[in-house]
């Protein structure tokens, strides 16, 4: 079948489909154009999980170093789903992403931004905190921005919107770029490959993962300083 025999009608055929299999909450699923998101006094989606690995320790305040990146992930990353597009763990790509930060010399700083779940404007929101001016967005399907202080939200140092392309290695050179360009340095773009096929493969999970993504979005609240601990 080829990509523009996928409409929106069978998109959502799709993923009615899948979610009677894979239930994700009891909120219905709906089309509407916007969207309705949880506020601070609805209780609509299951609590996040509580990670040994990943944790919060309370609302974020800016940086002041030069020396920091930040790496800004989406509402649901990590505590409501697990795992990007193609099954690599959240933990494993924030692992990739923060040796790369390190490789360069600078410091890598986590947070949760729960405002919003479009990567573009994660990637905005965080770099208003980074000390560098310079952060990494990553919405929990894997798809990945850097973004600089200044620049409009829908521009962008690099854009990786391809997830299913992104691989571990390419997660941290993600991560040495960002660390460059807090640097001040203008390196290359980091390398990506185009299959326009793997949006026909995944454009129903990834649907499904960004309904579930927005679900946690939370009007209003600031962005969470994250602890990570790589070793748990």
């Amino acid at each position: 079948m080829s990509e523009t025999a996928i409409n929106e009608k069978l998109l959502r055929a799709i993923i009615r489909d899948v979610l009677k299999e894979m239930p994700l909450d009891d909120k219905p699923v709906t089309f509407q154009e916007t969207e309705k998101v949880q506020t601070t006094d609805e209780k609509v989606v299951a609590p996040l999980k509580q990670l040994e690995w990943f944790k919060s320790m309370g609302v974020v305040k800016a940086g002041a170093s030069q020396d920091e990146v930040i790496v800004a992930v989406a509402p649901g990353f990590a505590e409501a789903m697990s795992e990007n597009l193609l099954g690599i763990t959240h933990k494993e790509i924030l692992r990739q992403v923060v040796a790369g930060i390190e490789e360069e010399g600078l410091q890598a700083r986590v947070i949760k931004v729960f405002r919003t779940a479009d990567v573009s404007f994660i990637g905005a929101e965080a770099d208003k905190l980074s000390g560098s001016g310079v952060a990494i967005g990553i919405q929990s399907k894997g798809t990945t921005i850097i973004h600089q202080k200044d620049l409009e939200p829908l521009s962008n140092l690099e854009l990786f919107p391809q997830a299913p392309t992104i691989s571990l290695d390419t997660y941290r050179a993600i991560g040495k770029n960002a660390a460059k360009y807090a640097k001040g340095e203008s390196p290359d773009p980091v390398p990506t490959v185009s299959d326009q096929m793997s949006r026909v493969a995944y454009q129903a999970k990834s649907a499904m993962m960004h309904i579930k993504e927005t679900k946690y979005v939370v009007i209003g609240k600031p962005a969470e300083e994250i602890k990570v601990d790589f070793s748990k």
